[in-house]
């Protein structure tokens, strides 16, 4: 049954890719990997202040379509986010918007309806800028490894507040939807408590594992969620059957790779920072482990690039993203420590 892995992985990989033919593709604002210039809006003041999820602003955002001409859409803006929306950890919250679907036809933001905002956290340090990209990057390194990913757009976005005399710039990133990432995927999105590791799709999930202790993330669950939450902790599930469910990662503010100053480890975990990595894959997929590490070598180049291409990382940053890179291909590529780090750490 071991030496079946590699060809059950193939066939998995190739009916993603032929499915992945037979899409009619991303949409328009998630098409281009370039960095959006807008700007956004909305009475900013009163909304960081408030903090009031069901408070909805009228808002505008504004671009530069691709003949020059400035498109302008009309928008409701409102605060979200759990953690990141405390006042005692940052003084801008993550934003959603909501766009007239009628008004997005024929624009970069067609088919767009509701749309998550990544912010910047702090407006008084620009290491929260790098952050930003750095979160971004690890959507797009999942990306790379699999179709199943939100994907995610960069922008460099100036916030105007209507209700003061103030702008700020930032980065920023959209996210893509959740419905939108199940059509795109032909999967439908699932409302549940709780799934059992078998309900899986077990050699998706083991490539999930693996990306998500490449990028130090302990924070997430793939079957189940605090109480009175649907499911799942930091992922999304999704299936086009009831029978297989894709559990899709998103949220990775507290990760290793993105090491922003508000992350901490679980104190269960016993980890010295979010850089330590911890391997919570499941134990009854270890025999795909060497499969899926031949993938993640396969990808090492791709991987390396978007840290190099990514003009808007700083070159301390970058450094610390590619020592982050070599030091998980160091664990993969040395057998005595993946039975150490991996193989016996898993769940």
């Amino acid at each position: 049954m071991y030496h079946s892995t590699p060809f059950r992985l193939l066939l998995f990989l190739l009916s993603a890719v032929l499915a992945a033919e037979a899409r009619s593709g991303v949409d328009p604002l998630f098409a281009s990997n370039e960095t959006l210039e807008v700007t956004l809006e909305a009475p900013f003041a009163d909304l960081m202040r408030k903090r009031d999820e069901q408070q909805e602003e009228p808002g505008k955002i504004r671009y530069t379509d691709a003949d020059g001409t400035t498109v302008e859409l009309d928008v409701k803006v409102r605060v979200r986010g759990k953690f990141r929306a405390r006042r005692d950890i940052c003084d801008f919250t993550p934003i959603r918007l909501n766009f007239r679907t009628s008004e997005v036809k024929e624009t970069l933001f067609a088919k767009q309806d509701k749309l998550k905002l990544v912010t910047h956290c702090d407006t008084r340090s620009t290491a929260y800028e790098q952050a930003v990209i750095k979160e971004y990057l690890t959507y797009r390194i999942l990306n790379l490894m699999t179709d199943f990913s939100y994907r995610a757009r960069l922008l460099r976005i100036t916030y105007s507040y209507s209700d003061s005399n103030r702008e700020i710039e930032s980065y920023a990133f959209f996210i893509e939807d959740d419905e939108r990432l199940g059509k795109r995927i032909e999967q439908q999105l699932v409302t549940t408590n709780k799934l059992r590791i078998s309900d899986l799709q077990p050699e998706y999930t083991n490539l999930v594992s693996v990306f998500q202790y490449l990028v130090g993330n302990t924070d997430f669950s793939p079957i189940a969620a605090a109480s009175g939450l649907d499911c799942c902790h930091n992922h999304t599930p999704y299936s086009a059957d009831s029978e297989v469910f894709y559990s899709i990662p998103y949220d990775f503010d507290q990760c290793g790779i993105v090491d922003v100053a508000h992350a901490s480890p679980n104190p269960r975990f016993k980890l010295r920072s979010v850089r330590q990595r911890l391997y919570r894959g499941r134990c009854i997929n270890n025999e795909l482990l060497p499969t899926t590490f031949e993938l993640f070598r396969g990808k090492r180049t791709d991987l390396e690039a978007l840290v190099t291409n990514q003009a808007e990382l700083s070159s301390k940053t970058g450094r610390s993203i590619e020592n982050y890179l070599e030091s998980f291909y160091e664990i993969i590529d040395n057998p005595k420590k993946v039975q150490r780090s991996i193989v016996k750490r898993c769940n």
